[in-house]
């Protein structure tokens, strides 16, 4: 049985941000680091790093390009419009900085220096050779290529054009692939079979990418949320807390989007955005174990009001519906129009039996009329166990909740006994019961 992940998008979510979170969620560096090895893709390393932020320590996950493939992903002065636009003579835009082109890296290191981007477009049969060319588990490269096949549908609805002519610009970069394939095979290494993500808090304004400024949330986003029922809450945080690639991931590992109602938390971890904005810019994820007091599922109570039927006629129905799959069937007095003096059939049943039960209502009573209605429950778990006692062996109900136990023995089983021994049914009650329990 896999893990459960939790990922809580209060601060956004972004490609970086995922992978970080799960290496300190305890993801295998070295799997890690072996499976990007083995892709066919040159121009990066990677670094991980603890870092602070908002005073809390965080994971970071850094692709480092070289001056060849960088972009401008974390430099905010061209994110939010501060540069201009160059067409060139095929129609591209080629964006450049007011000043230099200087990307200062968190390590240290500075490019400077004017010089041109190499704009690299894959589109999504180029990206699956790369994962296939890949020495990842068969589950980790078809969850990559998954996110990428999600994007690519957001992207051709951007375009209204086919997903197989996406081709992903700023997606399709070195580092977005990476980031995705990174996060699948952390994915994969912890074990995950549940991720729960009830919302993506998103930002607002303006941000600038390969096709110019665009509002916040972009195209690709929406897109994202509306195809695959992402839900989004936009924030007061002036910038883009949602990339595509965060979005993306999200869409492609969610299966649940609530929170079970009592869960333990069994480990957190949390990764460091890089863009600075009016919000810590982490992403928490947990893994988390649902905590069930009982079995929860669902039954169908039937009810009819009945005065003009003999009570041997009613004990017969009782029988028979109880032969036919009834988990429960009761009567309640009652007074009726003319202070008539009547019964409530009252019957407990699964789905899959209801139309026969209900046949058997209408045969074997004189109503009318059945109202059903469909009923949440928590039951324990139980099973019947055969209990050797000092009396001779008694069909015995154990019930669990959680670590307590608790013994009910079957009437008939038990009456038996009472007649061969001469006991009291309490006293026999009460013998089987603390015999059990030494038993069990």
């Amino acid at each position: 049985m896999g893990n459960t992940l939790y990922l809580e998008c209060y601060s956004g979510i972004s490609g970086d941000m995922t992978v970080a979170a799960l290496l300190d969620l305890g993801a295998d560096r070295e799997v890690l680091e072996n499976a990007l090895k083995s892709l066919p893709l040159t121009g990066y390393r990677t670094e991980i790093e603890k870092v602070k932020k908002s005073g809390i320590e965080a994971c970071d996950f850094h692709v480092i390009l070289d001056k060849e493939h960088e972009n401008h992903d974390h430099d905010m002065e061209y994110l939010h419009g501060h540069g201009h636009f160059e067409k060139s003579s095929h129609g591209q835009e080629h964006i450049h900085e007011e000043n230099s082109h200087i990307k200062k890296h968190e390590h240290g290191e500075t490019g400077g220096g004017e010089h041109s981007h190499r704009h690299i477009d894959r589109g999504l049969k180029e990206i699956k050779e790369i994962i296939d060319a890949g020495n990842l588990t068969e589950r980790a490269g078809n969850l990559a290529i998954k996110i990428f096949s999600i994007l690519a549908e957001a992207e051709a609805a951007a375009h209204n054009v086919p997903a197989e002519e996406v081709h992903f610009h700023e997606v399709g970069a070195v580092d977005s692939i990476v980031d995705i394939v990174a996060a699948a095979v952390c994915i994969d290494n912890l074990n995950v079979a549940e991720v729960i993500v009830p919302e993506l808090w998103e930002g607002r304004g303006t941000v600038r990418c390969q096709h110019g400024i665009l509002p916040i949330p972009v195209p690709a986003v929406l897109n994202l949320a509306s195809q695959n029922g992402l839900k989004i809450k936009i924030t007061d945080v002036q910038g883009e807390l949602v990339t595509p690639t965060g979005a993306a991931i999200a869409a492609a590992v969610r299966t649940k989007e609530r929170l079970p109602e009592r869960f333990s938390v069994i480990k957190t971890g949390i990764g460091a955005g890089k863009r600075e904005y009016d919000c810590p810019g982490i992403l928490r994820a947990m893994l988390i174990k649902e905590e069930e007091k009982g079995k929860k599922d669902t039954i169908c109570k039937l009810e009819a009001n009945i005065d003009d039927c003999t009570g041997e006629a009613l004990g017969y129905a009782m029988k028979l519906l109880m032969e036919a799959g009834a988990r429960d069937v009761y009567y309640v007095p009652a007074f009726m129009k003319k202070n008539r003096p009547a019964w409530i059939l009252n019957v407990l049943c699964k789905e899959e039996v209801r139309e026969d039960l209900e046949q058997i209502i209408f045969r074997e009573t004189t109503t009318i009329g059945i109202r059903r209605t469909a009923m949440k429950r928590t039951i324990l778990e139980r099973e019947i166990r055969e209990i050797d006692t000092s009396m001779g062996k008694v069909l015995m109900k154990v019930c669990k909740d959680g670590e307590k136990t608790y013994f009910y023995p079957e009437y008939e089983s038990l009456a038996d006994l009472c007649k061969k021994t001469g006991l009291s049914y309490r006293e026999a009650f009460e013998i089987a019961v603390n015999e059990a329990k030494k038993e069990v």
